[in-house]
């Protein structure tokens, strides 16, 4: 407990993120008991300002949630009218056919959507069904109880200075107490770090793997636009520096959003995934697309690719972990929206059953046992190989060998079992002497385009004067054991340009952190190969302000 005083607030239920899974979880408790008093907290300025994905939507976790969401005007839009695969070449592409893929891979009967624009409509259901939502209200530290539960939050603390004392504004904010407290972060959330630290969840388990998704929205010269059209590649610029590949989804209004993903266990401490990200637009097929439109968006997010074999252990005292704070993506197919959806009405039925036999602070084993056995579990275990192959055998192999595994998964077995990831993301860095720098072309202005120049288009905002989010656990560590031995990969690894190394003719390397810039995509935390960085909450609504991702 924190020895500062707080005024405290009692609910049945606490959520943590205004995401697809806590707003689920919150709608479906409603749904369940409209007396129950649930409240969801958000850091982000509005609902959906910290949401960004591709996206193509399942929408089998709304359908369960809302089944009657056209007629309440969801903003699914765009339904998927074609399907296509391609393998780059630096001047030229390879269709792959789509006959000889999985059921599953079909993207037949989902939908090309902004995922802010979707859980801002679902904050409008919640509130309508009286779910309490708190924007602009970073959670910045777990409550425990006498016995070791999480019973609840504190949110809402403002006005600290650079050096974390109180400043003449500060408000302490308030501690949010409840029967249960379910963590729906996203992608490598501090609370959710913590708990899974505290309680071992990870235990038994494989570590979780991450890729980083960067995403651009483009307006396009409406004759060349294909409303509906969905196009992923693999291959060119990454080759074999790292795994990853793009998508191109042509959503509505002459609009495509543009993306590509860098899988982050890749060795090369000299990559550089965002000018990997622009040198994929000069590709001919992608360059022809956008010649003569605009970029509007500019975002990145760590995504989580671990898969069923990395999911830690759900549940704690006092609360379950939802969607991507567990890691439910399904890396072959690019969604986990659908996933983290079914996620938080698992849980909201869970606490839900318990609370109304008197229940809380306890664990809730029967929201665990749902996940991996029911839906997610199934869409979940089909591909679990995938993920390892890649990493294992690269890219060609992955292809024919992962194909090959889902099919068998689909019909009941496979003949490789549940492969294991190995080491984790930071580990997988090598030092920067079994290596040759990359040389990146310049960006031109009009295709590709610096950090900087693309950050402001994710219009992130930090309050300068509070303290520094991203927390270097030894402070020397940049220059004197990454600089040396890794090139200083953070200069490259972050898509927001936060990290770089001043050097200044006789005098010593500095390590300068521009947090001002961070768009909250949790690399840093994942990547560094010294694991010195942590990702804390900024105060409350700082951090981007995506309006269409």
């Amino acid at each position: 407990m924190s020895e500062i005083e707080r005024e405290a607030m009692e609910y049945d239920v606490v959520i943590v993120g205004a995401g697809p899974a806590g707003l689920s979880a919150a709608i479906r408790l409603k749904q369940l008991d409209a007396d129950l008093e649930v409240v969801v907290l958000e850091k982000g300025s509005e609902v959906g300002a910290h949401i960004l994905s591709g996206a193509v939507l399942d929408p089998s976790g709304l359908d369960k949630l809302i089944p009657d969401w056209k007629d309440k005007g969801a903003p699914l839009n765009v339904p998927v009218k074609e399907d296509n695969f391609y393998m780059l070449g630096e001047g030229g592409e390879v269709r792959i056919p789509n006959f000889p893929m999985p059921p599953l891979m079909n993207n037949h009967g989902n939908y090309i959507v902004s995922m802010a624009n979707v859980c801002r409509w679902m904050g409008e259901q919640a509130e309508e069904l009286g779910v309490e939502i708190f924007p602009g209200m970073a959670c910045s530290e777990l409550i425990f109880g006498d016995n070791g539960e999480v019973k609840g939050v504190v949110a809402g603390e403002f006005g600290k200075e650079a050096d974390g004392t109180m400043g003449a504004n500060y408000e302490p904010g308030m501690e949010l107490h409840g029967k249960y407290v379910f963590i729906s972060e996203g992608v490598r959330g501090s609370l959710a770090k913590e708990i899974i630290a505290k309680y071992d969840l990870q235990a038994g388990k494989e570590p979780q793997k991450f890729g980083l998704g960067m995403k651009e929205i483009w307006e396009i010269d409406p004759a060349k636009h294909r409303e509906g059209t969905v196009t992923h590649t693999m291959g060119w610029p990454l080759g074999s520096n790292a795994g990853g590949g793009s998508f191109v989804y042509h959503l509505d209004n002459n609009q495509v959003y543009v993306g590509f993903v860098v899988h982050l266990n890749y060795k090369n401490p000299y990559l550089f995934p965002y000018m990997e990200f622009q040198r994929f637009k000069h590709h001919p097929m992608i360059a022809d697309l956008l010649e003569g439109g605009k970029r509007v968006a500019y975002g990145a997010r760590a995504i989580s690719e671990g898969g069923y074999q990395s999911m830690p252990k759900m549940t704690f005292p006092g609360g379950a972990l939802l969607g991507c704070s567990v890691g439910m993506v399904n890396v072959p197919r690019i969604k986990g929206n659908h996933n983290a959806m079914l996620s938080g009405i698992a849980a909201a039925e869970t606490a839900f059953d318990a609370i109304k036999d008197g229940r809380s602070g306890d664990e809730l084993p029967e929201y665990e046992v749902e996940v991996r056995t029911g839906a997610i579990g199934k869409d979940l275990k089909k591909v679990r190989n995938i993920k390892p192959m890649w990493s294992k055998w690269g890219m060609m192999a992955s292809t024919v060998l992962g194909g090959f595994d889902m099919w068998c998964n689909t019909l009941g077995f496979s003949l490789f079992g549940t492969l294991k990831h190995g080491k984790n993301d930071a580990d997988a860095t090598q030092p920067a002497d079994k290596f040759k720098p990359i040389d990146y072309p310049k960006p031109d202005g009009k295709l590709s385009f610096d950090r900087l120049t693309n950050v402001s288009f994710a219009m992130t905002n930090h309050e300068e004067s509070q303290p520094c989010h991203l927390q270097l656990a030894d402070p020397s560590i940049p220059v004197n054991v990454n600089l040396p031995k890794y090139a200083e990969p953070a200069q490259r690894y972050c898509p927001a340009g936060v990290y770089e190394v001043v050097e200044e003719e006789g005098k010593d390397p500095r390590f300068v952190v521009n947090f001002q810039n961070c768009v909250h995509c949790k690399t840093c935390d994942i990547k560094d190969p010294s694991q010195n960085i942590t990702w804390v909450t900024p105060q409350g609504g700082d951090g981007p302000n995506y309006p269409n991702m």
